[in-house]
C-alpha cells in the first residue's frame, strides 16, 4: 500500500526527529503527545532544525515552509488512528507503549500499519497485544534523526512481507537506509553500541581513567565521533539504563549487567544532557566533567 498520512506519538527528542524527516519527504504529519507544551516545544525544534538546514544550503525557505505546513499538531488519538502508518516513540517504558496501543485499537483504520520506534523492546511481545500483529513492526531510528541515516527494520514473529516491504520503501522516501535486524534484545546497533558504553562506565566506576580520559581515548584512539560517556549523556542515561536492563533480562548473561554507577546516576535524576547534569555537567554552558 501506498503510505501518505503518518501519525506520530511522543513529541519528544525522537518523536520531533522522525515528524521533521517525514514531513521534509512530503508525508502529512499529527504528531501527538500527552503534553501540548511538548508538542509546542517539538514545533520549535522542528523549525530551528530546518534553519539549521538552510544555513548549510540543503534546503530553502520554501522547502522550510511547505514543511512545517506538512506537519499538524492533534490532541486525538482518534485523529491518529485514521492515518496510514504511526509511529510510537514514547518513553522506553513497555508499559507505556501497550498502554498507547491499546488506547489506538478501537480508532484504528483497517490498513493502518503500527510501528514502535523502540530501541530494545521485543517487536513480537508489543505486537501480540494489538488486534493485528501481521500489520506491526519495529522502526527504530537513529538519534538525531534528521542527520542520521539508518533505520533498523525488524520483524516480528507475525510480521506479513507486504507490512514489511511497504516500510522499506518508505525508508527509500525518507532518503534513508534501512537494515534488517531480527527480534532480539536491542538488534543490531544497540546490542553492539550499549555494552560498549556500560563497559565505559565500569572503567571510570573502577577507576581505570577519569570522564574525560575515557572520552579522549575513544575519540582520538578508535577515531569516535564522540567519547562513549558524552555519548551517553547525549542518549539519556536512563534510556542506557533500560536498554542494558533488557539486554541483561532477554540474555541472561552477566556480560550485560549495568554498572552499579550508570544505576546510581539514573537514581540520582542525573540524565545527561536532557537533565542538564550527567557524566557532564552542563548548568553553564560548558560541559564540565562530574568525576
Amino acid at each position: 500500500m501506498a503510505i501518505q498520512s503518518v501519525g506520530v506519538i511522543g513529541a519528544g527528542q525522537m518523536g520531533n526527529g522522525i515528524a521533521h524527516v517525514f514531513a521534509l519527504a512530503g508525508f502529512d504529519v499529527l504528531i501527538h503527545d500527552i503534553s501540548s507544551e511538548a508538542i509546542e516545544a517539538a514545533m520549535t525544534k522542528i523549525s530551528g532544525n530546518l534553519d539549521r538546514q538552510i544555513k548549510k544550503g540543503k534546503l530553502s525557505e520554501s522547502a522550510k515552509a511547505e514543511t512545517l505546513a506538512r506537519i499538524q499538531p492533534s490532541g486525538s488519538i482518534e485523529e491518529i488512528g485514521k492515518t496510514d502508518l504511526i509511529i510510537e516513540a514514547a518513553t522506553e517504558v513497555e508499559k507505556i507503549k501497550h498502554q498507547i496501543f491499546s488506547d489506538l485499537a478501537p480508532h484504528l483504520a483497517e490498513h493502518t500499519i503500527l510501528t514502535s520506534n523502540t530501541s530494545s523492546i521485543s517487536i513480537t511481545r508489543l505486537a501480540a497485544a494489538t488486534a493485528k500483529p501481521e500489520q506491526f513492526m519495529g522502526l527504530h531510528f537513529m538519534n538525531p534523526v534528521p542527520v542520521m541515516q539508518l533505520v533498523e527494520l525488524i520483524r516480528g514473529i507475525a510480521t506479513s512481507e507486504p507490512t514489511f516491504k511497504t516500510l522499506e520503501e518508505v525508508v527509500v522516501r525518507l532518503g534513508k537506509t534501512s537494515t534488517s535486524a531480527e527480534d532480539f534484545p536491542a538488534f543490531i546497533v544497540n546490542r553492539i553500541l550499549m555494552p560498549m558504553i556500560n563497559e565505559a562506565v565500569y572503567t571510570l566506576y573502577e577507576g581505570v581513567g577519569t570522564v574525560q580520559s575515557i572520552d579522549t581515548s575513544l575519540k582520538l584512539g578508535a577515531n569516535h565521533p564522540m567519547g562513549p560517556l558524552e555519548l551517553a549523556d547525549f542518549i539519556g542515561l536512563d534510556t542506557c539504563l533500560a536498554i542494558m536492563n533488557v539486554l541483561h533480562e532477554g540474555l541472561a548473561d552477566t556480560k550485560y549487567r549495568p554498572c552499579p554507577l550508570l544505576v546510581k546516576y539514573v537514581e540520582a535524576g542525573w540524565l545527561g544532557r536532557k537533565s542538564r547534569r550527567g557524566f557532564y555537567d552542563y548548568r553553564d554552558g560548558t560541559p564540565v566533567p562530574t568525576r
